[in-house]
């Protein structure tokens, strides 16, 4: 059953229905310019309170903290370093522009906590892997559903619709498998225009787009595995259940281990960081 309605459809005039901050997007730009300075990065973030407030909540969680408290914006770019604030900054700008989005079957609420617990199974699997890039990965795995958001705001009742099917199909169909029964596209997709309609670094841009087919992945292909796998085990915290087989968590793909070179014997390890640090970072992330 496709009801008529097309990607494109979806995601024209994105700015129309939801942006990243204005702040966000000129800190973006001095990170990825090589004559930017310490001061001028940290009077961008300055003229927003609650962007500089959240900022330095995470930069002194015990998520990212450092062992000297980082006090001021100048500390945080020094101590932190500019793409690490950078992705961070995308974190709290990105629940910040969809705040007001919002769909009966899945409240912002627990959308978030999902994507928390996501982001820390991710950069806990990460240092399992022994990727270096751990904290990008928690910000890929929170990320990871955002094409949901977009969703709920443009087409409301299909998501609704979709949502509901997949829940009365619980493991026999996922949600991004009814989404492309429904409507011919699926959440990551449209999750996927969004991220480089806001100029995202391509590592984001490619979790999104096959955070549920990783052997799709033509590059970041450890990355794409990781917040496959985060995913799932998010999933798994939420039920307080190990077993991603007998779970409705999605369904792992045969090679998604391999490609990290880890064994499914770390989810009670993973599972556990994840539940010690989900209630702190939501703190941080969703609190006012």
């Amino acid at each position: 059953m496709n009801m008529a309605i097309t990607l494109q459809e979806v995601t024209r005039d994105i700015d129309n229905l939801v942006s990243l901050p204005s702040v966000f997007v000129r800190l973006n730009q001095l990170v990825e310019s090589p004559r930017s300075t310490v001061n001028q990065i940290a009077a961008v973030i300055s003229q927003d309170p609650g962007l500089t407030a959240r900022l330095l909540r995470m930069a002194n969680s015990a998520m990212f903290g450092m062992r000297t408290g980082v006090d001021t914006l100048s500390k945080a770019v020094n101590v932190i370093g500019l793409k690490r604030l950078r992705d961070l900054a995308l974190a709290t700008s990105t629940i910040q522009a969809f705040e007001k989005t919002t769909n009966p079957l899945l409240p912002q609420e627990d959308f978030w906590l999902h994507s928390i617990r996501c982001g820390l199974a991710a950069k806990f699997l990460a240092e399992q892997a022994r990727l270096a890039n751990g904290d990008t990965l928690f910000i890929a795995g929170l990320l990871h559903d955002i094409g949901d958001l977009l969703m709920f705001q443009r087409i409301p009742d299909a998501s609704r619709d979709a949502i509901q099917k997949s829940l009365e199909q619980s493991r026999s169909i996922s949600l991004h498998q009814v989404e492309q029964e429904l409507l011919g596209f699926d959440h990551a997709m449209v999750g996927t225009k969004l991220a480089e309609h806001w100029n995202l670094p391509a590592i984001f841009v490619e979790t999104i787009r096959w955070h549920h087919e990783p052997d799709k992945a033509t590059q970041f292909k450890k990355e794409v595995a990781v917040v496959h796998i985060a995913n799932t085990l998010a999933v798994c915290a939420e039920l307080n259940s190990a077993d991603v087989d007998a779970t409705d968590a999605p369904p792992l793909h045969p090679n998604a281990w391999a490609t990290l070179g880890l064994t499914p014997e770390i989810i009670p390890v993973i599972l556990k960081a994840v539940h010690e640090h989900t209630a702190g970072m939501r703190e941080v992330l969703l609190a006012a």
